[in-house]
């Protein structure tokens, strides 16, 4: 018998997005729609699987949660990046960990990224716009028989400052130039030929945060880059200004947003990405109403969905016909155990 697993299913849609009935006889799946953080609860759960695969990074997978899951052969990542796997550890294991693509063959990380990539865009600027045309407020107004109650602020001839300027940055810009806006950029590695390229201007840090009407954050979490808008950084925006985050929440000091939204040094913020997530019930988040919060939204759209799960499906029917795909560490391969084996 060959067990699956598929994690953290929140909307309950993991059997529509892929053709299930493909599995060989001798393959169980099991889908689990709830989201579990203790280490001791998810071992208790996933002990007796050959195959996990784990929704991007909603439940981490480090070495010691790894180490208690002997019966693990194949793990499954979607996406072709996760920063809360240890790879390392996986591969040292004997596990198998692949990714997923919106291409059938991903030929590397970056290609798969172009392709995903423009709906994290697209729900940045679904923020940034419900933030300057105070949508949510308006939505609940008008529904409590009010009409007209905020005055909105227009885009064109404002200024958006890019807290990164890689592949979603650029689609950002390219946006940005649409609505006239004027574009500034920073990042630790950019250089003024690539702000070029994307039609933005290179500036330091501080003068992002001071000249910016929006700042939108999308650098990759890292050592270099957690805590990288703190304090000091939001100290320097303007009152009118607001600070959109898709990226990853740890980028953002959250005690100190959550103090400048409060004190309202700043205008608002959109957030779909927490340190935490998902978010407790008592976060102080919820009682802001200069802030609009989605549930990690970013790639939650129904083409990645298909390729996710579409590509996991491939990943197990490949493994189990010896010839895995889209393999991030192939140097496990000659220890490759068959699924439904002992350890």
């Amino acid at each position: 018998m060959i067990r699956i697993a598929l994690l953290d299913d929140y909307q309950r849609v993991a059997r529509r997005y892929a053709d299930w009935n493909k599995l060989p006889p001798q393959a169980t799946l099991e889908v689990f729609h709830d989201h579990l953080s203790d280490e001791d609860a998810l071992v208790e759960r996933l002990r007796d699987f050959d195959a996990v695969m784990m929704m991007r990074e909603r439940t981490p997978f480090p070495r010691s949660l790894l180490e208690r899951l002997p019966n693990l052969k194949l793990l499954i990542s979607s996406g072709m990046r996760n920063w809360s796997l240890d790879l390392e550890a996986a591969t040292e294991l004997g596990i198998v960990v692949c990714g997923t693509s919106n291409a059938r063959e991903a030929r590397s990380p970056a290609e798969v990224t172009r392709t995903y990539s423009r709906s994290t865009m697209e729900l940045t600027w679904a923020l940034i716009l419900a933030l300057l045309r105070h949508v949510v407020t308006e939505d609940k107004a008008t529904r409590a028989g009010q009409w007209q109650t905020t005055v909105g602020t227009g885009l064109a001839g404002r200024t958006l400052g890019l807290l990164g300027l890689g592949l979603i940055g650029q689609q950002m810009a390219e946006v940005a130039a649409a609505y006239r806006m004027k574009i500034v950029a920073w990042s630790q590695n950019l250089t003024t030929g690539r702000a070029a390229e994307c039609g933005a201007t290179l500036v330091d840090k501080a003068t992002l945060f001071r000249e910016s009407d929006v700042v939108s954050v999308h650098v990759v979490l890292g050592e270099r880059t957690r805590g990288l808008v703190g304090a000091a950084e939001l100290a320097l925006m303007k009152p009118t200004a607001c600070l959109v985050n898709t990226s990853r929440g740890p980028v953002v000091d959250e005690a100190a947003l959550l103090d400048a939204l409060q004190r309202r040094a700043i205008a608002g913020a959109g957030l779909d990405v927490f340190g935490t997530e998902p978010l407790p019930p008592d976060s102080p988040w919820f009682a802001l109403d200069n802030l609009v919060l989605t549930p990690h939204l970013g790639y939650v759209i129904d083409t990645n969905y298909r390729s996710f799960y579409g590509n996991t499906l491939d990943n197990i029917l490949a493994y189990l016909e010896g010839t895995p795909r889209r393999v991030w560490n192939p140097e496990v391969l000659p220890r490759r155990r068959p699924l439904g084996t002992a350890p």
